[in-house]
């Protein structure tokens, strides 16, 4: 203001009246200018605290450089739920500031270091590039993968559920597969990526949930991003039904933030019609800070390569839930990243690590029992509940011999334990009854030691008669089945024919409840199937 006040407006003017005059003018000027000043910063202030929310703490404006167009991914223009079976399972913001930052720019932070808002979507250390890659997401309820098979696909990278968060008791748990999925997608050099189904309530249950993912990968290199995934809040059954847009959004950041802190690429997913014009987040805010994972099915493949049609920013589309992968049993879903990297990471903790299982109960539920069993007359101890060719016959249990009997499952297998090993019977061969005869087949021959029942009796077969009850009603399988050609899983003439999903139906002809086999008819053909693995088509 010095040098303002000894600005001179007419040099030429010399009467003290007219120096007066410039005196006025001058004092009238400078108080218009200084309440100009008054309503610009009051106007600048109302603004960034509208940006901001309303929220009514003092804002600080940093100073926004010109973007960097190679800093962030994004894909030029453009509902599902994730697994029906996460959603059924899992049914404060900090002090810190959590503005949302631009990844084009560099922002001063407080201590004035200056900060590459593009590293926080990307905290890879081996380089990230702009190639388009593909991928899967899996958790326990893609059963045990044949990750061999999964690499021969094609398959880039895999994206696996480490864990969740139960929406009835808050209590986190670990996917009971995630290990074996990692340890395996990584023996067969398909690079890693993870996510957690959160039902987090605030800040604090984010940064636990952050915590426990790092924790519980650490041992494993997580090349590609670490994902926030939650669903079901609308649900008045959820732990987030009274939470506002913004309080869920703040705990999506809370987490991504601290994933980003402990070194991994965070990725923020949801579906298409949540994103869309921050209907169910605040996507325009997160959009500037995360990578984000769209899931959004349906659409024409073709324009995998360009980018979904949507007005916001995806760095990784989940295009579809229902792909058929080598090494799958299941459907799966499938993604397209539109990044990719130069290398694989290391883990952060080198230390020696245990081998991981696959949990073979991962697609049955079994209900716990405590009981003693025999066999009716005998049956094979099997590895698995399942008699497909992954399933490993390790002793056969006669009647007369009694085994403890763990679980049952609905899909009429029980978990067993004989001579210390856990195995796993088709619950129609095992009895409580410990004093009951052995059963016997209609004639003593050897071809009545299988663990199913003897072959129908038929112009082209041999062997002998199993009774079949007739019946007519038309049948699907409860998730997949195989049919036979003769009903037995140990007779070398018995062979697959095809396999039935769920949704695909067939007639249903006769049923044998000794045994707990069923003659279907399917396209002409007379087959035979398990009949615990089928239902009735209401």
């Amino acid at each position: 203001m010095k040098d303002f006040d000894h600005f001179d407006y007419n040099k030429k003017a010399s009467s003290r009246g007219r120096k007066q005059k410039n005196i006025i003018k001058r004092r009238i000027l400078i108080g218009g200018i200084a309440v100009g000043i008054l309503f610009f910063t009051l106007g600048t202030v109302f603004i960034v605290k509208k940006l901001a929310g309303g929220k009514e703490e003092p804002v600080e404006v940093a100073e926004i450089q010109e973007p960097e167009d190679d800093v962030k991914i994004e894909v030029v223009t453009g509902e599902p739920q994730e697994e029906s079976e996460e959603a059924t399972e899992q049914l404060e913001e900090s002090e810190e500031d959590k503005t949302a930052k631009d990844p084009q720019t560099e922002v001063k932070v407080e201590s004035g270091e200056v900060v590459d808002v593009g590293n926080l979507v990307s905290a890879s250390t081996v380089g990230e590039n702009s190639n388009i890659t593909y991928g899967i997401d899996v958790s326990k309820f893609q059963g045990t993968i044949d990750w061999a098979k999964v690499a021969s696909s094609g398959i880039n990278f895999a994206m696996i559920r480490v864990g969740y968060r139960d929406s009835s008791t808050g209590e986190i748990k670990a996917d009971t597969n995630a290990k074996y999925n990692m340890q395996e997608a990584e023996k067969n050099g398909i690079k890693i990526g993870a996510y957690f189904f959160s039902t987090a309530i605030n800040s604090t249950e984010a940064n636990e949930e952050a915590t426990w993912v790092a924790n519980y990968i650490a041992q494993y290199p997580i090349t590609y991003p670490v994902g926030y995934n939650c669903e079901g809040f609308e649900n008045s059954s959820s732990r987030q039904y009274n939470l506002t847009m913004d309080e869920r959004s703040a705990v999506a950041d809370a987490f991504l933030d601290a994933i980003y802190k402990a070194g991994y690429t965070p990725i923020f997913y949801a579906s298409k019609n949540e994103l869309t014009n921050d209907a169910k987040w605040n996507a325009s805010s997160l959009e500037k800070k995360w990578k984000i994972w769209m899931a959004w099915y349906n659409q024409d493949t073709s324009a995998i390569a360009t980018g979904p049609a949507y007005s916001g920013k995806c760095a990784m589309w989940q295009y579809t839930n229902q792909g058929t992968i080598p090494g799958i049993s299941k459907k799966v879903d499938v993604d397209v990243a539109y990044f990719g990297y130069n290398g694989t990471e290391t883990a952060k903790d080198t230390s020696e690590r245990a081998v991981a299982s696959a949990d073979v109960e991962a697609l049955m539920k079994f209900d716990a029992v405590e009981e003693t069993v025999t066999a009716k007359s005998k049956t094979n101890l099997r590895d698995k509940p399942s008699q497909g060719a992954d399933s490993t016959v390790k002793v056969t249990l006669l009647n007369g011999q009694t085994a403890t009997r763990t679980g049952v499952s609905k899909s009429g297998w029980s978990r067993v334990v004989f001579e210390g090993g856990t195995y796993y019977a088709v619950s129609s061969y095992l009895t409580t009854d410990l004093s009951a005869a052995a059963q016997t087949a209609p004639s003593p021959t050897p071809e009545t030691a299988t663990d199913a029942a003897q072959a129908e009796q038929t112009p082209a077969t041999t062997g002998f008669k199993t009774k079949f009850t007739d019946c007519n009603e038309l049948i699907t399988a409860k998730e997949i089945v195989n049919l036979r050609s003769k009903p037995s899983v140990t007779d070398a003439d018995s062979q697959v024919v095809i396999t039935l999903y769920n949704g695909m139906t067939a007639t249903r002809t006769g049923i044998n409840n000794e045994y707990g086999w069923s003659r279907i008819d399917y396209n002409g053909q007379t087959l035979y199937c398990v009949s615990s693995y089928i239902k009735v088509v209401e």
